[in-house]
């Protein structure tokens, strides 16, 4: 099969490419470093020129009140260029509880991204899967204050990028799901004591003080962000991914 990997040479986009060509498959990277633009719509309907399938794994440059018009003409243009080509099964990756966070102008966006695809017109396949374990220093970052970091206690259930990737290309290379597959590491951690974890695992003498206002995680309430019951676990345990 022959494989469109818009936003290919990402963190997941790049071991997407890999897994699926390690399969056999043909799996072209595309992003604007090779000259596609999903948002101008240049070189896309090149891109997915003959593709069986399209894999929409490309993210808005903001987490702010932008990003709803960044997946709004993204997901237009693209689904637009693959009816063209004739595609076949369009899929792409969200978050767990991502239509339970109303508060977070992120998510909603990447909601809004969801029921463009449904409503679409190319058979469809969604990913959602909880938090990157390759963010945590970015959410770190987010709350520190010198050598304090504020976090709440929100329950994270964190999942390693390369399980992310091989469920991606599993469900790319399958028939289209027309719904959902909820995806989520092993493990759940009150935010704040994932932090205290990480700064402890790299020798980082900073300090996490417990704040239920901090950060954006603050806006996700009781369970949100971890898996509900049909979701499937993923091996990787965060402890072992540290190390």
């Amino acid at each position: 099969m022959k494989f469109a990997i818009i936003g290919g040479t990402g963190l997941i986009g790049s071991r997407v490419v890999k897994n699926l060509t390690a399969a056999g498959h043909q799996a072209v990277p595309h992003s604007l470093s090779t000259g596609v633009d999903i948002i101008t719509g240049q070189g896309l309907e090149t891109a997915v020129t003959g593709a069986d399938v399209v894999v929409n794994l490309t993210n808005s440059p903001t987490f702010d009140d932008a990003s709803p018009a960044f997946f709004r003409t993204s997901m237009d243009n693209l689904l637009a260029a693959s009816q063209k080509a004739g595609v076949g099964h369009f899929v792409i990756l969200s978050i767990v509880g991502v239509d339970q966070v109303p508060d977070l102008d992120y998510y909603r966006a990447k909601a809004l991204q969801e029921e463009i695809l449904k409503a679409g017109p190319i058979p469809y396949s969604i990913v959602r899967a909880t938090q990157f374990m390759e963010f945590m220093d970015a959410t770190l970052s987010m709350t520190a204050d010198g050598d304090t970091i504020r976090l709440p206690r929100t329950p994270i259930q964190p999942i390693a990028a390369a399980d992310v990737s091989r469920v991606v290309a599993e469900v790319a290379a399958g028939s289209p799901l027309n719904g959902i597959v909820n995806i989520a590491g092993p493990d759940v951690y009150p935010l704040d004591e994932l932090g205290r974890l990480t700064l402890t695992a790299k020798g980082d003498g900073r300090r996490v003080v417990t704040d239920e206002t901090a950060g954006m995680f603050a806006a996700a309430h009781g369970d949100v962000l971890t898996a509900p019951n049909d979701a499937r676990i993923a091996p990787t345990h965060y402890t072992d991914w540290l190390s």
